[in-house]
């Protein structure tokens, strides 16, 4: 089967609406998806930014909340929860789906995104992390100790420096066994159809 490459932040908001459609629309495309968490701070940083571009340009940022608040609609999400903090700290839940099998991490990441720009809660606390994980049948003290090891923030790092590697400069990003990158929420459809050519 073909193969693309998911590469997705936790604080991105657009990657919440891919994965929230990406297993269906691959299943029906008949391509394999394999979920690449990774942080976007370090690539913003490379480019001079301390903050996401969505705070930089503030018209930019003000469309962005209207423009999820429209495809959560279009999607059948529940209503868009602007977060208090833009954006949340991402680290814990990325270790935590690292930490995770490559078969766990979908649900896991769906539960964090549901958490976060549904529910309004900061999945920068371990507490929520904890409730997600142990609701979804894991031992959450087993992953959160296995997320702090060397070992996980190492696979971190190095997903991130793959992302930079590859050029990504932001999420959701979904690249090709070719190489071929599509990025955006708006470019999954497309990618899935370059993935079966």
């Amino acid at each position: 089967m073909p193969k693309l490459d998911f590469w997705y932040e936790f604080a991105s908001t657009y990657s919440y609406l891919a994965a929230m459609r990406i297993e269906a629309l691959a299943k029906q495309a008949g391509v394999t998806v394999e979920w690449r968490p990774f942080l976007l701070g370090p690539i913003f940083k490379a480019q001079g930014w301390d903050t996401s571009p969505f705070n930089l340009q503030i018209a930019k940022g003000k469309y962005m909340w209207r423009d999820l608040t429209r495809l959560c609609e279009e999607q059948g999400l529940p209503k868009f929860h602007v977060p208090a903090k833009f954006p949340l700290s991402s680290l814990g839940a990325a270790r935590a789906a690292l930490a995770l099998s490559d078969e766990a991490r979908p649900a896991f990441s769906r539960a964090v995104y549901m958490a976060e720009f549904s529910d309004g809660l900061d999945i920068g606390d371990a507490f929520v992390l904890e409730a997600i994980l142990q609701k979804l049948g894991h031992d959450p003290r087993v992953v959160l100790v296995k997320a702090g090891t060397q070992e996980i923030k190492d696979k971190l790092r190095a997903n991130t420096e793959e992302a930079q590697r590859l050029g990504i400069f932001g999420a959701p990003t979904f690249v090709l066994s070719d190489g071929e990158m599509f990025w955006g929420n708006d470019r999954l459809e497309q990618a899935l159809a370059w993935a079966k050519k």
